[in-house]
């Protein structure tokens, strides 16, 4: 006995000085100054920063709003490479809960509902880009790093269903007092009024995301829709270009990706795009003034007015980029407005979420019977926001500023040319390409309408529309390869078939065959 006591006094003896030296390692080596416990409102500001798709990317291009026009600097073809996915955001979103979760205060509630929206935003992103995604088994970390993909319709059920659920919990809050959120950057005071009414206004668009699938019983995409438009007490939307979800750039440490200081290096790589100019200039748009400039070529070389809706032109996106190069070094297309876009270092906030789609996505929805409805009155009210977001009067006048040639700087307002503008609502929309018509071609108006309202806002939207509805028409031809193709989605991000192999297979072959086809067509499409 005494030598098996001695045996187990001589192991308890190493267990305390071994655990005694562990906790010392521990403390000699902790950062003191590298947080070990992060709170909720800090990891928001993290997942709300990675939220925003903006300005004067290549999702401008494949939407066909500008075009490069030198392949050094990039090209327009269709040759989709792979998506992006967003684990590493939605990681955060669950560790922002967890730290709300932890910290157990009335404060901390909002972060759960917030983190609903969160889910139904990223995984929409994935889903719409490559098809079946990973999200059941996803984020799991070493418990499962080889999660089976979901169908794209069990995602959008489930969007639907955070989305539902997020706004469920933001009234909640609202109706207890809690009506604030801390570590948000779009909203003041991170306001959780607005925070509702972007969930709502977000699942109109997903709605129309599945614009083929109105006959899916387990979606009920229509009826989904007009409850929400018509209960606005319980589905609050975006009433004025206030609400909307938009990133606001700062000076000096957030510049606009186009400023007085890029200038000289950018602003001759891109030219405007025929598909969008074009829709402009046919109706006699003022937009145009704001967005773009005249072709000088046109205007110094042919004596056209800087002010003549023919001066502005845009290249066909088909192009050889050869040949696009050519013409636009002798100033035959317009390039992006210089006094809007360069002029200062923070531009124009960028949309994620506004009230001009909001308006024009409800008058789809009447259009295509969803709900019923005035679709007209959404539709005028969905042009006029956007006249107002550049601040173009309906009826009146505004002042238009092209950079005149040969200038270096376009901060200076002496190097611009202004000229006044006169609007007119009445004469504008009586013209027939404008005015509602209904049926059909009204459909096709309503979705030309939000392809110009969403010029250099919503990431890849505009590309989504075209993509369900073919409108408006995007052209292709030698510089937009894939052999003359606008490509249907991303492929699978390359980590997935040596990672993830037999769920990546097994995905493909599900929607797309032998191979993980940018031309194939996923199941919101068919």
């Amino acid at each position: 006995m005494k030598t098996i006591y001695k045996t187990f006094l001589a192991l308890g003896i190493v267990t305390i000085t071994s655990t005694s030296c562990q906790k010392n390692f521990d403390k000699l080596t902790t950062n003191n100054n590298v947080p070990t416990d992060v709170p909720a409102s800090l990891l928001l500001q993290g997942v709300v920063n990675s939220l925003p798709d903006g300005p004067d990317g290549q999702y401008e291009i494949w939407s066909q709003y500008h075009l490069y026009n030198y392949d050094y600097y990039g090209n327009n073809r269709y040759d989709f490479g792979a998506g992006t996915f967003n684990y590493t955001t939605l990681k955060n979103v669950i560790l922002m809960e967890q730290a709300a979760a932890k910290a157990n205060i009335p404060s901390t509630k909002p972060y759960s509902a917030l983190g609903k929206f969160f889910r139904a935003y990223f995984f929409s992103k994935m889903t719409l880009q490559m098809g079946d995604i990973p999200m059941t088994q996803a984020l799991q970390g070493l418990d499962n790093l080889t999660p089976a993909y979901d169908t794209q319709k069990a995602v959008f059920i489930q969007i639907f269903k955070w989305l539902e659920d997020a706004n469920t919990d933001l009234t909640t809050l609202i109706n207890s007092g809690i009506t604030t959120v801390d570590g948000d950057i779009f909203f003041t005071s991170g306001d959780l009024t607005q925070w509702r009414k972007v969930v709502n206004a977000f699942r109109l668009r997903m709605l129309l995301e599945l614009s083929k699938k109105t006959s899916d019983t387990d979606l009920n995409v229509a009826a989904q829709f007009a409850s929400i438009v018509n209960n606005p007490a319980k589905y609050p939307l975006m009433t004025s270009l206030s609400d909307n979800l938009q990133y606001v750039f700062l000076n000096p440490t957030n510049y606009y990706p186009e400023t007085p200081s890029n200038f000289g290096q950018n602003a001759g790589r891109k030219n405007m795009s025929s598909t969008y100019v074009s829709l402009l200039t046919a109706s006699k748009d003022p937009r145009v003034f704001i967005t773009a400039d005249p072709a000088r070529y046109l205007v110094d070389n042919q004596g056209q007015s800087a002010t003549d809706f023919a001066s502005f032109v845009g290249a066909d996106p088909g192009l050889d980029l050869g040949i696009m190069y050519n013409n636009a070094i002798q100033g035959q297309y317009s390039f992006i407005g210089r006094k809007r876009y360069y002029s200062t270092f923070t531009g124009e906030p960028s949309i994620q979420v506004g009230y001009m789609e909001q308006m024009l996505n409800i008058a789809e929805g009447i259009n295509r019977g969803w709900v019923t409805g005035n679709a007209e009155d959404y539709y005028i009210k969905g042009i006029q926001a956007s006249f107002q977001w550049y601040n173009i009067p309906v009826t009146g006048t505004f002042t238009a500023s092209f950079y005149r040639p040969g200038s270096t700087n376009p901060a200076l307002a002496s190097n611009y040319d202004n000229y006044t503008i006169t609007t007119n609502w009445d004469t504008f929309y009586n013209q027939p390409a404008v005015k509602y018509a209904g049926g059909t071609t009204g459909l096709t108006q309503i979705l030309q309408q939000k392809y110009l309202a969403g010029f250099r806002h919503n990431g890849l939207e505009s590309y989504y529309t075209y993509r369900r509805t073919a409108v408006p028409n995007f052209t292709t031809g030698t510089g937009t390869g894939n052999s003359g193709h606008i490509a249907l989605r991303f492929q699978y991000p390359s980590s997935e078939r040596t990672a993830n192999t037999a769920n990546y297979n097994a995905a493909v072959s599900s929607q797309y065959g032998t191979t993980d086809d940018i031309n194939g067509t996923m199941w919101i499409l068919k």
